[in-house]
């Protein structure tokens, strides 16, 4: 196919103009180097990495051309041959996705740690006494975007089991995360409310590890199986009858684990009925028909404003848009407002922000001035890594008291009203 027409919706080839930064220029690219016209590279491997991975044109292209597949086989290929390794890079791929990701009491250490220098003061000690000058440049850089950490985490805040709450229907196990259980471990306890409430009993593995997505986007498919496996291993999906996740990047992964374990005869049974049973969190509520929460107040003199912005691996990864939109749809005394190219990517992309950075800010920058048009006093969106893109993006552009939230948090907050009519 050269169609070209996933060339408009690709964030990098509309910055750049430069075909060799569109999908089909990539999918060029690869072919080339499958078909030995061209070397493997540093300038390849470079491509595929300034690529954010967004998948909006996957959902543009009519012929259903697989590039996430693509752009993943490509990425690992890159690294297995070394073509970006450095010592420093190593080192820090080492400790972040090999170690860190991998350990789920390390990860939280480290969350208690960061903490920890936040809640004594010290950052922003650090800070106003501009010491972060003494660090070197990229750390510098990257040093504002640093999340907060808000202990306690989902394992404090969600039983291993608790029972529905009202007629029993359904038995569902929640996905808590890595990252997400450090800084948003509060939508984890909304979605396990919501899904109490909608008649569904909630199984929360304790100390649960990384799904393995941040491993697949950088082409480190050896861990992402390895990832797989120990999820499969801490919950039977032959078990339960959905397996819930509330991050969109880790959902689109995590519906990929039949093809991830296809070769594995201990796990590819499993791995299919994994993927047939893992729902995001809208979606499975959509499914089920989730009650609409009642108003407190017989009317509501004035309505709160409520934009969406669409995590990329929900909208083009796992092709949800409008299930989140019917949640946010039904929440008494909210409107919500449409924002100008709510799929287009923010810039986040797992790690995208860190590895490009000049593209992610040209990105925040683009999506943050269109959800300030909407005059929103939320922003809700259903990614983790969204969250904090946007949320440093809106208080560099000095809107921080704009609300980022889940659509699951509004939701519960909802049912939480109800009873206090």
């Amino acid at each position: 196919m050269h169609c070209g027409m996933c060339l408009p919706t690709c964030p990098t080839f509309t910055e750049t103009g430069r075909e060799r930064n569109s999908p089909r220029g990539r999918i060029a690219l690869m072919r080339a180097v499958a078909d030995g016209e061209l070397p493997f590279s540093r300038d390849f491997a470079e491509e595929m990495s300034y690529c954010l991975g967004c998948l909006a044109c996957t959902t543009a292209c009519p012929a259903g051309v697989d590039y996430a597949h693509l752009l993943e086989i490509a990425r690992s290929e890159a690294e297995q041959r070394g073509l970006l390794k450095t010592p420093a890079r190593s080192f820090v791929r080492w400790l972040t996705l090999r170690f860190m990701f991998v350990h789920p009491r390390v990860m939280r250490a480290v969350g208690c740690l960061l903490w920890l220098y936040q809640v004594v003061g010290l950052q922003s000690l650090v800070r106003r006494l501009k010491l972060t000058a003494v660090l070197p440049r990229r750390i510098r850089e990257l040093e504002p975007a640093t999340p907060q950490i808000h202990p306690p985490f989902s394992d404090t805040l969600v039983a291993k089991n608790e029972p529905a709450r009202c007629a029993k229907s359904y038995r569902v196990a929640l996905l808590t995360g890595c990252v997400a259980d450090l800084i948003l471990a509060g939508v984890n306890r909304a979605t396990a409310d919501v899904l109490e409430e909608n008649g569904c009993e909630v199984f929360t593995p304790r100390n649960q590890h990384c799904c393995g997505s941040i491993h697949e986007h950088n082409g480190d498919l050896d861990t992402a199986r390895r990832m797989a496996r120990l999820q499969i291993d801490m919950i039977d999906p032959f078990s339960v009858d959905a397996i819930i996740s509330n991050a969109g990047g880790c959902g689109s992964h995590l519906k990929h684990y039949d093809r991830l374990l296809a070769d594995d005869p201990t796990y590819a049974e499993r791995a299919t009925e994994w993927t047939r049973k893992t729902r995001d969190i809208s979606e499975w509520l959509v499914e089920i028909g989730f009650r609409a929460p009642k108003p407190n107040l017989p009317l509501a003199s004035t309505r709160t404003i409520v934009t969406y912005h669409e995590s990329c691996h929900l909208a083009h990864g796992q092709k949800i848009s409008a299930a989140p939109r019917a949640i946010l749809r039904s929440l008494p005394g909210y409107e919500l407002l449409e924002c100008a190219e709510a799929t287009w990517c923010c810039g986040s992309a797992g790690i995208y922000n860190i590895t490009q950075p000049t593209t992610a800010a040209w990105l925040q920058q683009r999506k943050v001035g269109h959800l300030l048009a909407t005059r929103a006093e939320v922003v809700a969106t259903a990614n983790p890594g969204c969250h904090l893109q946007i949320l440093n993006g809106l208080r560099s552009a000095d809107a921080p008291r704009i609300r980022v939230v889940h659509p699951i948090v509004l939701l519960a907050e909802a049912y939480q009203r109800e009873g206090k009519r």
